[in-house]
Formats: C-alpha cells, sequence, structure tokens
C-alpha cells in the first residue's frame, strides 16, 4: 500500500511555476541529459517540503535505449529526479552547507507503476531528519495523474567543489 501523500488536496499552478528552470539553474548544478526538474510549483518552508515536476519529452537521453518499442523511464533517473528537488531545497534555504546536495544513500525505494514519455511526472519531497552540517534526510514521492508511481527515501550530503578530483592535473 502506497504511503499518505505529502501534498494531497493542493491544486499546484504548473502554468505559473514559483520557480521556472532560470531559478532552478541558479542553485541546482545539473545541466544538459542530467537536469531533471522543469519546475517547482509549491514550496512549504513550515514544514520543510516541496513540490516539483518533470515534463517527460520524447527525446530523453534514455528512451532509445530503456526499453526499445517500449520506453520505460529508468527507476535511477526517477530517484534523481527526487534527489535534485531535495537538493534544490536544502541549497535554496541552506540546510546544510557545501556547494550541492550529494546522494548519501536511499531507503525503501518502492517503484509501483511505469513512467513514460510525453506524461508529467509530478515530485514531492519532505525533509524528516537532518543532521546539521552532515546530512539531510527527505521522504520523497512521485506521482502521473494522481497516482503515486514511486516513493522513498534518499539522504543528501553535503559536497564541496573545491575538493581535488583524482586524475585531473
Amino acid at each position: 500500500m502506497p504511503p499518505k501523500l505529502l501534498y494531497g488536496g493542493i491544486d499546484f499552478d504548473f502554468d505559473n511555476p514559483v520557480f521556472g528552470i532560470e531559478e532552478i539553474r541558479e542553485i541546482n548544478p545539473q545541466r544538459f541529459e542530467m537536469e531533471q526538474l522543469s519546475g517547482i510549483v509549491h514550496v512549504d518552508r513550515e514544514n520543510h517540503g516541496i513540490v516539483g515536476y518533470k515534463d517527460v519529452r520524447e527525446d530523453e537521453f534514455w528512451v532509445r535505449g530503456h526499453m526499445p518499442g517500449f520506453p520505460l523511464m529508468p527507476g535511477v533517473i526517477l530517484c534523481e529526479c527526487s534527489a535534485q528537488l531535495a537538493g534544490f531545497y536544502a541549497r535554496k534555504y541552506k540546510l546544510l552547507g557545501g556547494d550541492f546536495l550529494g546522494f548519501g544513500g536511499m531507503n525503501d525505494v518502492r517503484f509501483r507503476s511505469p513512467v513514460f514519455p510525453k506524461q508529467r511526472l509530478v515530485i514531492m519531497a519532505q525533509l524528516a531528519r537532518i543532521r546539521a552540517g552532515k546530512r539531510a534526510e527527505f521522504n520523497f514521492q512521485g506521482l502521473v495523474d494522481d497516482k503515486m508511481v514511486f516513493s522513498g527515501q534518499m539522504i543528501g550530503v553535503p559536497i564541496d567543489k573545491n575538493q581535488e578530483i583524482p586524475g585531473k592535473a
């Protein structure tokens, strides 16, 4: 049985997002085929929650090969959508330090229904726990046409860009 919706009963205005792609790019470092958010439609500062969406396009990088003739959005990309949404919230509202929020782990991830091109994926994330300066844990959910398609919990950790990259001169 799916968990209770983090944000149910709200009529989100997808035509007028709170943050559009340009504002997302000011916070999130992902670009090109790794940008997994189209907009953010709700921010709940009191409960540390956020709702965004991704309009899944027919030309996504994974469509041709996953699965040929049956373009099924990979679960790892669904999780990346959630991580980018949670990362946006954590950076925008300064929950942790670092230059961006990196994956620290995932728990209790469940995929309930497939996601296909030409669908709008609505993603919800809400802070569950924070360890000051060390990590933030977010519950997340994804919906298509008001049906929950995946859920779980992600752990975000602060990453600094000034660390040395192995092999880079």
